[in-house]
């Protein structure tokens, strides 16, 4: 991949997707083809392939599909299920189909057992049962991990998977149902301060251990998988270490400046006890991340005062 290729980021509308194209950007691509008003509708088949045709990318960064966090995953297992195999299939069949050179595909760290041992090993994908809460989803990433395997054990094409931590950052969803746990806390935790709200009531315990990734670590990770990486077994992608929600609602609490206090109701489910990444692959790769967590929070939240308050 070099400054002229012709550079297909699936998935310009979310948050990463958006990250990666100014990453490509930053480092002098000239030629990344998708952008919010023409990308296709990545659930209709021909219209991928209409657009794989006319567009003739080189390299494509497949970052499409539905997310949510722990209520989204509950209320809408179906959606999040079909939006995500349907997408995975289109573009990576079109990929083969029209001789795309190199595929990135984005899954999941919800894809590892609720029991993995930690930190968690790429090895260790298909060993165990997955976390209840979000299984339809991490049965619809994994599925996209398979495919690309399948397209390289069948076709040798050269696609590979990574497997990201939980990410954050600008243009995040604030929904504070839907999103995912630093954009709801931004959310609750600014109107509280705005309402002057004694409590702010949280889901789950507060105990489980996630790992965090601002969304321009992401990206530049992503664009060196690209350049490095071409094995099949997926690549994890973190920054290493991680914090519980207690203590990354406390982070957010100050950053916004919230002065009541956090309540967590024990009665709702917690999800996966603790997800950690392995990425000593990553990090013989050369990779290391730009951002902390409480460096890429200020900024989330300052890009939430400008853009959405």
């Amino acid at each position: 991949m070099d400054r002229r290729s012709r550079i297909c980021v699936a998935g310009t509308s979310t948050f990463i997707g958006s990250a990666i194209c100014r990453e490509l950007k930053r480092d002098g691509y000239m030629n990344t083809i998708s952008r919010h008003h023409n990308e296709p509708n990545l659930l209709d088949r021909t219209a991928v392939n209409t657009f794989f045709t006319q567009e003739k990318p080189e390299y494509v960064f497949l970052v499409a599909g539905k997310s949510a966090g722990i209520i989204g995953n509950i209320k809408y297992p179906a959606d999040l299920m079909l939006d995500n195999l349907l997408v995975e299939c289109h573009v990576i069949d079109a990929a083969y189909q029209h001789g795309v050179k190199k595929l990135l595909y984005l899954a999941s760290n919800c894809c590892y057992p609720r029991h993995c041992a930690q930190p968690m090993k790429e090895s260790s994908l298909l060993t165990g049962t997955l976390e209840p809460t979000n299984e339809p989803y991490a049965v619809a990433k994994i599925a996209g991990i398979k495919l690309v395997q399948s397209y390289r054990k069948q076709h040798g094409a050269n696609f590979i998977c990574g497997i990201p931590a939980n990410t954050f950052g600008l243009d995040d969803d604030f929904d504070p149902e839907d999103s995912h746990v630093v954009g709801a806390l931004i959310f609750k935790l600014h109107e509280a301060k705005q309402q002057d709200l004694k409590e702010v009531v949280i889901w789950g315990t507060g105990k489980p251990r996630r790992e965090f990734m601002y969304v321009d670590d992401l990206a530049k990770a992503c664009v060196l998988v690209m350049h490095k990486y071409d094995d099949i077994e997926p690549v994890n992608i973190g920054p290493g270490g991680d914090v519980s929600i207690a203590e990354l609602a406390s982070v957010i609490k100050e950053i916004v400046g919230f002065s009541g206090k956090l309540v967590f109701d024990s009665t709702k489910q917690d999800g996966m006890p603790v997800k950690l990444l392995d990425t000593n692959k990553l990090g013989k790769l050369g990779w290391r991340p730009s951002f902390s967590i409480a460096e890429g929070l200020r900024l989330t939240y300052a890009w939430y005062c400008s853009n959405i308050v």
